[in-house]
């Protein structure tokens, strides 16, 4: 069995205001993905979070951009 642990990013986006009062706020999401996280036994690397930003307008999404040039370099 393969002991090396698990890297990971958590990646967090509410677009709404309404995502956030129904529970998918920023701070819910990350407790939830840390939990998930702490039971699998990965290690978190970083963390990224996009606010506000609804991708059905098509609009950049900075910290998804982000993630997906750490996972290109690491």
């Amino acid at each position: 069995m393969n002991s090396e642990k698990k890297l990971c990013g958590l990646y967090m986006r509410v677009s709404t205001e309404d995502q956030a009062r129904e529970g998918f706020s920023l701070p819910e999401q990350r407790e939830r993905l840390e939990q998930f996280c702490m039971f699998k036994n990965y290690e978190i690397v970083d963390y990224y979070e996009d606010a506000g930003i609804s991708a059905k307008t098509g609009n950049l999404r900075p910290e998804f951009e982000r993630l997906k040039e750490d996972i290109k370099t690491r």
